[in-house]
């Protein structure tokens, strides 16, 4: 049970910086962009450890507050989840 949380974990977590990454290049073309709403709801639902590392990486989103601060704690909740779970569930 637990590999198939872990998988979702690590799917979620790469579409999630996907999301990051395609919004900075069309942020630089002017293009049409991913809303802010569908990035913070890829972090929420398991994708902010890699969404907060590519931010900070390709240097996104990082003047907007509500991600510099929802994504390290959505990071820390979700990798101690995640601890938790392989500790109780095995694995």
């Amino acid at each position: 049970m637990f590999n198939i949380v872990l998988f979702y974990f690590i799917t979620i977590n790469v579409i999630s910086a996907a999301l990051f990454m395609i919004d900075k290049r069309r942020a630089v073309k002017g293009k049409w962009r991913i809303s802010e709403r569908t990035l913070l709801l890829t972090a929420f639902f398991g994708g902010a450890p890699l969404a907060f590392i590519t931010a900070k990486a390709i240097r996104h989103k990082t003047q907007h507050l509500k991600f510099m601060i929802t994504l390290p704690l959505l990071s820390v909740l979700q990798i101690t989840l995640l601890i938790w779970l392989k500790y109780y569930m095995g694995g």
